[in-house]
């Protein structure tokens, strides 16, 4: 069961701000937007790129990325969380947003969100990741958005467990997935991954990830309500998995009694998995062990025969960071870091390590990496088979010192 956390868990900005004050300063573009939406792609974007420090990655549709160097609490900003758009954000009015429920189930129904929100909530604190956060690190030729750190956010999420839905349907004996629509759509030009005209973005999940009670229908973030980029008035929050299953401007949940091969499981979203000496095309679904550096940032100059403070955030998928160690020697050398706060499962673990910065000038390699639970160790080394998606390898952040 998820862990429901007050916002006082973890490591404040207060806290985590005055331990940072010690330190030295997948899928294409290439696709034709939803002409519906057109007129309000000003807009949008205006409202998108009007936020506080976020980084343009695309525009129409706006993708924006959460400048991850400035990590400095345990919850992410509504305004600086990662917005990854697939198609122009849909306007849906939430008086008169239905949801359907239907499929392999006993008792299809329609809810709206007034009668969604009566049902009882639940806050869950849960990180989400694009498959292709880190992606600018991958050797080019890469089609996907080109995300640096900042395609990953940790925040509360309110909602209605979708447990609670399928419950009420009665889902049918031999369903296998819940399939979940969003309101957005367009088409895909990619000569190679050319779409079926118009589609909406579907994902789906195993039936036994949708009945966990922490997979949320949520309508609130950070206690606020949704706002239209993060898939007002209600979204899909999966946590442990990659942040394309949490689907937006929710509409439609069918279950399904065959696995589903939408657009966005089998030409997106994708990984090679190796099974009886064959290579087999599977699905992304379930956050892997990762750590990241905040500070210092590539090509930092860093003050000789100093203290400065390596800080950043773990994560893992089921599970909880175990620990995350650091080196400041390319590797050859770890020392434990030292974890902050409280574990809280799905969410990410803030950590930090003291560095006395050599005396001597010259370029330094430093590198985090993290374990898990279950014994699951941050690779060093790229996996080819994981295409552009799930990119977790330790990424070496070279400084200088002077």
């Amino acid at each position: 069961m998820a862990e429901i956390q007050p916002r006082r868990e973890g490591v404040g900005r207060r806290e985590f701000v005055a331990g940072v004050a010690v330190a030295a300063l997948p899928l294409a573009g290439t696709l034709l937007s939803n002409p519906a939406g057109a007129q309000n792609r000003e807009a949008q974007h205006k409202n998108a790129t009007s936020a506080p420090g976020v980084i343009v990655r695309q525009n129409d549709p706006d993708n924006l990325e959460y400048p991850f160097a400035n990590l400095d609490s345990f919850l992410t900003p509504n305004e600086q969380f990662y917005v990854r758009n697939h198609f122009p954000v849909p306007e849906v009015d939430a008086k008169a947003w239905r949801l359907r429920v239907e499929g392999a189930v006993e008792h299809p129904f329609e809810i709206g969100y007034d009668e969604l929100r009566k049902i009882s909530a639940r806050t869950v604190t849960a990180l989400l990741e694009c498959s292709g956060n880190g992606r600018i690190r991958l050797k080019a030729p890469q089609v996907g958005i080109r995300w640096d750190q900042g395609g990953v956010g940790n925040a509360e999420w309110t909602g209605v467990p979708l447990s609670e839905l399928l419950k009420r349907a009665g889902v049918k004996n031999g369903a296998v997935e819940v399939i979940l629509e969003g309101a957005d759509k367009g088409k895909f030009d990619a000569p190679l991954a050319k779409s079926p005209g118009e589609i909406s973005f579907a994902r789906s999940l195993t039936l036994s990830k949708a009945k966990q009670p922490e997979v949320l229908l949520a309508f609130e973030m950070n206690g606020a309500e949704l706002t239209p980029d993060h898939g007002h008035p209600v979204r899909v929050i999966v946590p442990g998995w990659y942040g394309m299953a949490s689907v937006k401007w929710l509409k439609r949940i069918v279950v399904a009694e065959r696995p589903f091969q939408g657009y966005f499981q089998t030409f997106a979203y994708t990984v090679w998995e190796r099974r009886d000496g064959l290579s087999h095309l599977t699905q992304v679904a379930d956050l892997q062990v990762k750590s990241q550096i905040a500070r210092p940032t590539r090509d930092e100059i860093l003050p000789a025969g100093s203290q400065f403070r390596i800080y950043g955030a773990a994560w893992t998928g089921e599970g909880q960071v175990a620990k995350v160690e650091v080196s400041t020697d390319g590797g050859k050398q770890w020392t434990a870091a030292q974890l902050q706060g409280k574990p809280v499962r799905y969410a990410w673990r803030l950590w930090a390590h003291q560095w006395s910065t050599p005396a001597k000038p010259g370029r330094y390699t430093v590198m985090a990496r993290a374990t898990d639970d279950q014994g699951r160790v941050q690779p060093m080394e790229r996996d080819e088979d994981r295409r552009d998606a799930m990119i977790t390898h330790v990424e070496p952040i070279r400084v200088e010192v002077r």
